[in-house]
């Protein structure tokens, strides 16, 4: 970052102080500035930096309010006395120290530790350099802040002493990860500028949880652990890193439930919603330790579960995660024994009412706009289930567990006849979004049932009815598709799950629309996210945008507090290019099957270099000439059997 001095009258002329300010997180906090003279002259002035830090646990920062809080602890500087004491032992530790005592006791600091060039004094909790700096001389300064949780560091990461070290040791991570990664490039500069920006999001939303990286959901809101998010967003870099989703499912099931906790919602063999391990959290304001309120993260692990082992024929996870996979299926089975459908219903006082990816409160509408009651059965759970039990019973099968196979098999057909009759409103020829309490079609026109799609559970003339409705205007606004038709009297462009549009939504909405052979409307919905893409800052996706239709002098409309960077906003770039080139692949068969690669009009030529599919790696290079993509494989180091299907 640049920047320069103001005018700073009788002393400095404007910009003739070049401050340079280099940033990086690496266990700690480093900040270092360089200080240029710019001017023919020697000049002398006087820099401070303030500190300070008021502790707020997040869900304070969201709107929650606490009837009691813990206190500051700060050094008290009252009188000139007690400020040279205080001035005196930051100048002899070269060190600042703000705290804070929560109320379950812990003591949290940030500890400034300054570099280079030492502080000449302090005011309070602000150094104050002295500077004097011949014509274009430079100096610098810095400091590192270093987190502390009753005297431990709060990062698993060793900080370095150095920012230099610290970059250093940043570049030689990210230099080893981008190694082992799939490397993707067109030839169109823009949508690189796009995709490379998706694999730094990536990179950078790795976060550790335990022995494993995750991709925490996203930055400021949900720099966290979650389980629907960092599970879609696993699927999603399946072709970039294979890792992040064997990482994903064990750290999950590390976490997967063990007992009943109404206050947490958990249950044995549920796959957690949300961890936080803030001062509120801590203390049971709220009930995130973890917090399991989620009723679609477990059959979502189980189709993670499955999609690995495709990509990977990883043996030793198959095993390893056995036994959650059955614990998680007894979870789906124990609670769709009354009803025949997994549903959810708010149980803990600080819960979700809401408990699928759309977990607003009011998004679950009918057509008339007004909000769903009781348990709710959405469609695009019913999905996941089956999705889920017809491919576990081929693991099982392979595991000459013929029992479970069947049963499972017999369980999916059982599904997909009481979907089809129960889920499907006959007079707008589309699926309702879920089931009420009282097992009513909540008939509002949204895009869950394009999640649907790509699972299998809809018969193919409902499918096809489903994706024809989507591409009406209503919900394809030409950025993307709405999260709820403009027609329905709930709806509010503005509104985060009623009239927004989220490319993650559509990343699946698009897949479901390639398996059922609409190459035209899947790759219009993805150059519509990307066309949304390169308009955004750093041509990085947001976790949402407004609903609001697209027009020759139009620019999509951002909503203001959305996450970016969001792991499933970027994961949804590499699920685009995954329906480009369309790749099926089988691992424990050693082959992999390419159908009918598609590039779109913008992009003549991708490549993909370094694919990892079991032990092979595999270079593709994709042409494409008039309508036709032609594929062709560049290299190999292994043998894996590719079949082009065209």
């Amino acid at each position: 970052m640049l920047c320069a001095n103001p005018y700073v009258e009788g002393r400095l002329p404007a910009e003739v102080v070049g401050i340079q300010r280099d940033l990086v997180l690496n266990g700690a906090l480093f900040e270092e500035f360089a200080i240029t003279n710019y001017s023919r002259v020697p000049i002398q002035f006087e820099l401070s930096l303030s500190f300070d830090a008021d502790f707020a646990d997040l869900f304070q920062i969201r709107g929650f309010t606490r009837e009691h809080q813990g206190r500051l602890l700060r050094q008290v500087v009252d009188s000139p006395e007690t400020q040279e004491d205080f001035t005196a032992l930051a100048l002899e530790t070269g060190q600042l120290t703000l705290a804070y005592q929560g109320l379950d006791g812990a003591v949290v600091e940030s500890r400034i530790q300054f570099s280079n060039l030492q502080p000449d004094g302090f005011k309070g909790y602000t150094a104050i350099w002295k500077l004097e700096l011949e014509s274009h001389e430079t100096k610098q300064l810095g400091y590192r802040l270093q987190p502390m949780t009753s005297n431990r560091p709060a990062s698993v990461v060793s900080p370095p002493m150095t920012l230099r070290q610290a970059i250093a040791a940043e570049s030689m991570e990210e230099g080893d990860w981008r190694a082992s990664a799939t490397k993707i490039r067109s030839d169109n500069r823009a949508f690189n500028q796009v995709i490379e920006r998706a694999e730094q999001d990536v990179y950078l939303l790795r976060q550790s949880f335990g022995k494993g990286k995750v991709l925490a959901a996203g930055i400021p809101w949900f720099s966290t652990l979650f389980g629907r998010d960092s599970i879609i967003a696993a699927a999603q870099t399946l072709i970039l890193d294979p890792e992040i989703a064997r990482q994903t499912l064990y750290t999950l099931a590390h976490y997967q439930g063990k007992v009943e906790d109404d206050w947490r919602e958990e249950q044995p063999g549920k796959i957690l919603h949300e961890l936080r391990l803030g001062e509120m959290a801590r203390c049971g304001e709220v009930p995130h330790t973890p917090y399991y309120g989620t009723v679609d993260a477990t059959p979502l692990w189980l189709l993670l579960y499955a999609d690995y082992y495709a990509w990977t024929h990883d043996q030793e996870t198959l095993e390893q995660l056995w036994d959650c996979a059955l614990a998680a299926m007894d979870w789906i089975d124990r609670n769709c024994r009354q009803t025949g459908y997994l549903a959810y219903y708010l149980v803990s006082k600080r819960g979700l009412r809401n408990q699928g990816w759309k977990d607003s409160e009011d998004c679950i509408v009918y057509r008339n706009g007004e909000l769903a009651e009781g348990a709710i059965s959405l469609c695009e759970v019913q999905a996941y289930v089956y999705a889920a039990k017809i491919k576990l019973s081929e693991v099982a099968r392979m595991k000459k567990r013929l029992d479970l196979s069947d049963r499972w098999q017999e369980e999916a057909r059982s599904l997909q006849n009481r979907f089809n009759r129960d889920f499907w409103v006959e007079d707008q020829g589309y699926c309702a979004i879920a089931l009420d309490g009282e097992g009513r079609p909540v008939d509002g026109i949204t895009s869950n049932p394009g999640h649907c799609l790509g699972l299998g559970i809809l018969y193919p003339d409902k499918a096809k009815s489903v994706a024809e409705r989507l591409q009406a205007p209503d919900m394809f606004n030409g950025w993307g598709i709405r999260t709820l038709s403009s027609l329905s009297p709930a709806y509010n462009p503005m509104g985060y799950h009623i009239g927004s549009v989220w490319p993650h939504d559509n990343g699946l909405i698009a897949a479901g629309l390639r398996s059922l052979g609409r190459v035209d409307q899947a790759l219009e919905v993805a150059q519509g996210v990307i066309d949304m893409t390169l308009q955004q800052p750093y041509q990085r996706p947001p976790e949402l945008f407004c609903g609001y239709e697209r027009t020759v002098d139009n620019s999509p409309v951002r909503y203001p507090v959305a996450c970016s960077p969001q792991a499933w906003a970027s994961g949804t770039i590499f699920q685009f290019l995954h329906i480009m080139v369309n790749l099926a692949p089988d691992a424990p068969g050693n082959y992999l099957r390419i159908v009918d690669p598609t590039l779109p009009e913008s992009v003549h030529h991708l490549s993909l270099h370094n694919l990892r599919i079991g032990q092979t790696l595999v270079d593709l290079e994709f042409e494409r000439s008039g309508n036709t993509t032609a594929c062709r494989v560049t290299k190999k180091r292994g043998n894996l059997r590719v079949i082009i299907e065209a």
